[in-house]
């Protein structure tokens, strides 16, 4: 062989080696489905600051207009994660979800996000929960999500269902902007949207935290089958997710992730955002600071659809609702 010869042979090896190396360490994409409200937060802070990259993974979120887009394409593959309710994981293991899949449901959440944030955002003529009497409020969806937990806000309040309406419109941002609107009187919320519904002169009847003191809202939930051979990228997503958190925790960072927060919720006025800061941030109420599960608030979600999910059931096992494995690799030392 040639001198010129090897010396070609020699830069096609190096190339091709380069590109194979380069491809190795390549973060793997995730498609994430998210409802775009202050409550993934963290995401957004993950993305910006290149947290979920530095841990291997590529992070792409899909905003998702309601519950039942998200769950049934979650259980049908089209994408990986889905940031939901927990009482969404369990309706549709329990064969109580909002519409059909193709696939048989094998979800679990690994990863905690919120309490929820849930607040119960009312008109402004309404000033008690006697004030709803003959009113329609909103929900994303009739049989799942955070339906069953307003009707037991209500419940416990002294309403009986027969005194107030419900009316299926959609995500957090549709519901609020419904209820500006003056379509309905009502619904449970979440901040930006709480935050702005008061700037407008809209009250705050409860929040989900304040009844039950315990209450497990949003997780990371994926297919059984895709974590267990995603494990490196699923580790990899709440490692990511967890130095957020710990980023966002910082006073010193207040400034740019406040900066982070509007852009990625366009239309928030710096005062709404300041406020959502002081809420989603509260060292007591605000986001679990290690993302962990909060078992008692799972035990709240599962009573709570006990009594109200049809088929009926009494639900007993929270396990098998999450798997905590994939979040005690996360956290382990390397």
């Amino acid at each position: 062989m040639s001198q010129l010869l090897r010396a070609i042979f020699a830069t096609l090896l190096c190339t091709v080696t380069a590109c194979n190396v380069a491809r190795a360490q390549a973060p793997a994409r995730l498609e994430v489905n998210v409802f775009p409200a202050g409550f993934i937060w963290p995401l957004w802070v993950a993305q910006d600051k290149s947290f979920f990259v530095q841990n291997g993974v590529d992070v792409h979120l899909i905003a998702t207009p309601n519950s039942v887009q998200q769950l049934t394409g979650l259980i049908d593959g089209k994408f990986d994660i889905g940031m939901t309710a927990i009482d969404n994981v369990i309706a549709y293991m329990e064969g109580q979800g909002e519409a059909p899949t193709r696939t048989k449901p094998d979800l679990v959440a690994v990863m905690g996000s919120s309490s929820g944030f849930l607040s119960l955002m009312v008109a402004p003529d309404v000033k008690t929960f006697s004030d709803l009497r003959g009113r329609t409020l909103s929900v994303d969806a009739m049989t799942t999500g955070y339906a069953f937990t307003l009707r037991k806000m209500l419940e416990l309040s002294g309403l009986k269902d027969s005194d107030y309406s419900l009316v299926k419109v959609g995500g957090m941002k549709e519901r609020y902007e419904a209820m500006i609107a003056g379509k309905q009187s009502g619904t449970l919320s979440v901040p930006p949207f709480t935050l702005a519904a008061r700037e407008k002169g809209f009250n705050e009847l409860a929040t989900a935290l304040g009844v039950f003191k315990h209450y497990q809202g949003g997780v990371a939930a994926v297919r059984r089958e895709w974590a267990a051979s995603h494990r490196k990228e699923l580790t990899g997503f709440i490692r990511g997710n967890l130095a957020a958190l710990d980023w966002l925790y910082d006073p010193a960072n207040k400034a740019e992730a406040l900066r982070i927060f509007q852009n990625h919720l366009p239309g928030t006025s710096p005062e709404v955002a300041a406020k959502s800061y002081d809420v989603l941030l509260d060292p007591v109420n605000g986001f679990p600071k290690r993302a962990e599960i909060d078992t008692d608030g799972v035990n709240v979600a599962m009573d709570i659809r006990s009594q109200y999910g049809e088929p009926r059931k009494r639900l007993t096992d929270p396990t098998r609702y999450y798997d905590l494995s994939y979040y005690r690799a996360a956290i382990a030392k390397p």
